[in-house]
């Protein structure tokens, strides 16, 4: 997706298109106010207070046909300057100017912009005329607080797109309407994989049977992964006592972000934001020898952080969710070995799912920022460059982002960009020195005395929430068959004549350990086999007469049209392989 506010030539274009959008309203609505109107990624808005008018659907293509009349007028879009004082008189019946203009230094000239009848302030650039912004789209409206401040008015904000040629505008426009299929929150309501409710609570999702199968299935997968690299898994609580985060450190650092703290017994508890803390007094509770390490700690662990409520999207980001988190405890001779070895599993994993576009960061403290992080600045070097040592020797291309650390280490994040253009961190490798200095965790070492282990933070499908969310937009719902809720679903031609044999073949599949039902409701069959295309069950079907005589079932894969006959025991042993096999 093209990020509008990142380039340079669509940034003016858009600008511009949001002052003709504003021209074009004030022309409708006389009584119009304006308060900003910015470019951002999807291209432009403009926040706006009609008095007692409502913006509606309707009124959008009435707003556009002004718009083209507008720009058909071709009038030059003129910059001029006036100074702080001229303003405020020009615009003193306008409350929303005046608290723009009093914001500017006295003895300041504000620049403006006009283009026919309408002019605004404006920092500028502009295109040089209103014929440069034939080829836009208004796409939605929705109601904005005034400076985002809930004690403020409610203005209306109307969003809009501006390209340079009808070509890239028809293209935007249906990749815009690809996007809004992939929505994970579009799919999954319509496959019935997670809810949300205002009486639970925004940002904590419910998962539905569907979705928890898919859940259940990606933990044992990670798992099985993980017990085959030597990882032993463990459970802790999702409530803790605040002591265990003023040793961490992360209620100094991480309060705003988590739940408010609960008064209890004489002591205070809270949701945990994240285990790591968990981990350290777990590796505490036994005495370990330099023999024993590297120890690999894993669970699939519930982690609650109190998002802003703008921020929240669906299941990518929410309050409560879940991590695929590890803690390898090591040796310092042993960070590069076990570093490498988590990086072959992101690839590993990622080569499983089909995964080609993504990224490796190696994200860095910001050094004009010293004081949200931990340590001194030895460590932090010394840790940064071993990350990126790592790096290089196994010939991963890398990019660097200053102030991207976690507060305690630098971390290596694996960036993909989603089908809807969102920049998303699935995989996250961290490096930390910190928490074992914090939690005094040692060793014995080979020489008999006490020494500092290193902890390296892994999550390999980061946030299980976030992972199914990526899943249903990169593959539009149509989930592997392997992951898929439901896996095939057995249609009777005639509900009476074939029901039986329908559910004696779902009674062989289920024995075959697959998701299998039987759509035997008294409906034509085209309508059930059009429902089987609609849930995206990976695999129909279809059984009758000949069916039943030849021992056999006709199968058609979603999306396809081609169906193909084939004996009962061949299609049973053929699934089976490719659920195991995780085609």
């Amino acid at each position: 997706m093209i990020n509008f506010k990142e380039n340079e030539e669509l940034n003016m274009l858009n600008h511009s298109c949001a002052h003709l959008m504003a021209q074009a309203v004030k022309h409708l609505y006389p009584q119009a106010k304006f308060w900003v109107g910015p470019v951002v990624e999807e291209g432009f808005y403009y926040d706006i207070d009609l008095g007692d008018d409502v913006i509606r659907d309707e009124d959008l293509p009435k707003i556009e046909k002004e718009m083209k009349k507008c720009a058909k007028d071709a009038k030059k879009i003129v910059r001029h300057e006036i100074t702080r004082e001229e303003a405020l008189e020009q615009f003193k019946d306008d409350e929303y100017k005046i608290d723009l203009i009093t914001r500017m230094e006295e003895g300041t000239n504000i620049s403006m912009y006009t283009q026919g009848d309408f002019t605004d302030l404006c920092r500028g650039p502009h295109v040089e005329n209103t014929k440069l912004l034939k080829n836009f789209k208004l796409l939605k409206h929705s109601g904005a607080y005034w400076k985002g401040d809930s004690d403020n008015k409610v203005l209306q904000r109307i969003y809009g797109v501006c390209l340079p040629t009808p070509e890239e505008l028809e293209k935007h426009l249906a990749d815009l309407e690809d996007a809004k299929q992939r929505d994970h929150r579009k799919l999954g309501k319509e496959l019935q994989m997670f809810m949300f409710s205002e009486t639970v609570g925004a940002g904590l999702p419910m998962w539905l049977p569907n979705g928890f199968t898919v859940r259940r299935e990606l933990s044992d997968y990670i798992m099985n992964k993980e017990l085959a690299q030597g990882y032993v898994h463990v459970m802790s609580p999702s409530v803790v006592s605040t002591k265990l985060y003023k040793i961490s450190g992360h209620l100094a650092h991480y309060k705003d972000d988590m739940f408010p703290i609960m008064e209890r017994d004489n002591d205070e508890y809270c949701l945990r934001p994240m285990n790591c803390p968990e981990h350290m007094i777990m590796y505490k509770n036994t005495l370990h020898s330099y023999r024993d390490l590297p120890i690999r700690i894993a669970e699939i662990a519930n982690d609650f952080r109190f998002e802003a409520g703008g921020a929240l999207t669906g299941i990518e980001r929410s309050r409560a969710f879940t991590q695929n988190d590890s803690h390898i405890f090591c040796r310092p001779d042993q960070i590069a070995d076990e570093i490498k070895g988590v990086t072959k599993l992101i690839l590993d994993v990622y080569k499983d799912f089909g995964f080609e576009k993504y990224d490796f960061r190696l994200s860095l403290r910001d050094p004009e920022n010293k004081e949200k992080y931990f340590g001194n600045d030895n460590l932090w070097e010394k840790s940064e460059a071993q990350l990126r040592e790592v790096l290089k020797e196994m010939g991963v291309p890398f990019y660097e982002a200053i102030g991207e650390a976690a507060f305690y280490g630098p971390k290596i994040d694996v960036q993909v960009r989603s089908a809807l253009g969102h920049d998303v961190t699935l995989s996250t490798i961290q490096l930390d020195y910190q928490l074992p200095e914090r939690f005094e965790l040692e060793y014995v070492d080979n020489e008999g005395g006490k020494s500092r282990p290193v902890v390296i933070h892994r999550a390999i499908l980061g946030s299980l929430d976030r992972f199914v969310a990526f899943l249903l937009e990169e593959t539009k719902g149509n989930l592997p068959t392997w992951l898929a809720p439901k896996q095939v679903v057995v249609i009777p031609v005639s509900p009476e004549a074939h029901g039986d044999y329908a559910r004696e073949v779902a009674d062989l599949l289920a024995k075959d350990g697959v998701r299998v039902s039987v759509d035997a409701r008294n409906e034509k069959l085209g309508y059930r086999v059009r429902e089987a295309q609609m849930s995206k069950t990976p695999v129909e079907l279809v059984v009758g007469d000949g069916e039943i005589q030849e021992r056999s079932v006709t199968v058609r894969r979603y999306g396809t049209k081609e169906a193909k006959k084939v004996a009962l025991d061949e299609f049973r042993n053929m699934i089976t392989e490719e659920i195991r096999s995780k085609k």
